[in-house]
């Protein structure tokens, strides 16, 4: 039996999508979960369900969404009630991943969809109790020497860069030329050259596809924003989140990460190596290797090579 450690973290995850009201999508929620569900009436609109185990699911209004329903088939605006924002509670692969498929197949069913168009994007949380200085870093130089590849694969547009930028490389240089040894270090190199207050919620160093924000002012997790899935397929969201914890877990075991960008001539071969390299390997993650893979080709035609 193949290692499955790497998917052992905690984990949560936002899914935002449009087609539907928030009242909608929270009733689809509950009847999954058997939970019950509470109108908070807050800024966020938000719909508060409550799980039979006790863990709380949100549905949130999101004012970047560009919000659509279907009328006839047709693609229509709507109102901001179709603003529909998924929030988990504490999850963790083994135990939640089918149930939050399942969820999902139901919210597309009764009309959800998402889109480029529409502004959505799904983001994934990893539990950083267990990070270090050193993994921090390393996470960092993982991502940072991939952008290019993680840009192409999971087909992240121009237009949405704007909230899931990539890796600053000044930021990269900094951390692996000053080579910090405490969270606190990390944390004053991380917010260097913003004029914010590091305790604004809406901080502008959040909008990368790696955010420490969530980390250092938020909930306590490493943020991972650079996904999107234009279907609401079941099958990618799974195949985001295996690529989250295996990246999560590759940064807290390896001794060091290179920030070195790999000469790259075949995309689609260099992404399944790098994927059986972190842990997707055997039948069972066939589906999710096929899905990271599919946007890639033979060339080296990149579309993001040239991006900022």
């Amino acid at each position: 039996m193949e290692n499955k450690d790497f998917l052992k973290s905690n984990l949560g995850i936002e899914i935002e999508m449009t087609g539907i009201t928030r009242r909608k999508a929270a009733k689809i929620v509950a009847e999954h979960l058997g939970g019950t569900i509470e109108e908070l009436n807050d800024y966020y609109k938000t719909f508060r369900i409550t799980a039979p185990d006790g863990r709380k699911w949100k549905i949130m209004y999101d004012g970047s969404i560009n919000t659509q329903k279907k009328v006839g088939g047709e693609k229509v605006s709507a109102s901001k009630e179709y603003s529909v924002e998924l929030v988990s509670p504490i999850l963790t692969y083994e135990n939640d991943i089918e149930s939050l498929q399942e969820m999902i197949r139901k919210l597309r069913k009764a009309g959800a969809f998402s889109g480029q168009q529409n502004c959505t994007g799904i983001h994934i949380h990893l539990d950083g109790r267990d990070h270090t200085p050193r993994s921090i870093r390393n996470f960092m130089n993982i991502i940072y020497s991939r952008n290019d590849l993680l840009y192409e694969a999971l087909q992240i547009e121009r237009r949405r860069m704007q909230y899931c930028k990539k890796m600053d490389q000044s930021l990269v240089e900094r951390m692996n030329k000053k080579k910090p040894t405490t969270m606190k270090q990390i944390e004053d190199i991380w917010y260097q050259g913003y004029s914010d207050r590091r305790e604004r919620h809406y901080h502008q160093s959040r909008y990368h596809f790696l955010n420490l924000h969530s980390l250092f002012n938020g909930v306590g997790t490493v943020e991972l924003r650079g996904f999107n899935n234009p279907n609401l397929h079941a099958g990618k969201i799974r195949s985001y989140v295996v690529l989250a914890l295996a990246m999560n877990h590759q940064a807290l075991t390896q001794k060091s990460a290179s920030s070195k960008k790999p000469q790259i001539e075949n995309p689609k071969f260099s992404m399944r190596t790098w994927l059986n390299r972190i842990g997707f390997i055997g039948d069972d993650f066939k589906n999710c290797r096929e899905h990271l893979c599919k946007h890639l080709d033979g060339s080296a035609a990149w579309r993001f090579r040239t991006a900022a």
